[in-house]
């Protein structure tokens, strides 16, 4: 298999509330929800780095289109990570989470791999990371 993710998708509970922190909290270019007029379409979709995308679409829609139940959430199943040039960048980031209604998790602080970061939680409580690496350019 070659490594081609090009689109991640997370399930939410309310996309419009989703695509506002997203929008107008994170800052991230959208051109809104589309695919209304299709039983279980509504989607967002954000343009990120590269060609990677990022999808909101209801948890209900991802569960009937993939065949399994909703479950439960859980944060720590998996983290996006965004990675920024300094630890300045790092608390501006957690700080714009934070006034966009994510909740704080753990506080930027130094990391064991001497780079320094902190997480918090979306409003559909999946888990992001704030992170500068030294050893990783942008």
């Amino acid at each position: 298999m070659k490594p081609r993710i090009t689109l991640v998708t997370l399930g939410v509970d309310d996309l419009p509330r989703a695509v506002a922190f997203y929008r107008d909290g994170l800052g991230l270019a959208t051109e809104g929800i589309v695919g209304t007029e299709f039983a279980h379409g509504a989607v967002a979709f954000f343009a990120l780095e590269d060609g990677l995308k990022l999808g909101l679409w209801p948890r209900a829609s991802l569960a009937h289109d993939s065949g399994l139940p909703v479950g439960p959430r859980s944060a720590t199943e998996f983290a996006l990570a965004h990675n920024v040039g300094s630890k300045d960048e790092v608390d501006a980031v957690l700080a714009q989470a934070h006034a966009a209604g994510a909740a704080p998790v753990k506080p930027a602080a130094d990391t064991f791999y001497g780079g320094y970061a902190g997480y918090f939680l979306d409003p559909d409580g999946h888990l992001w990371e704030v992170a500068w690496n030294p050893a990783w350019t942008e």
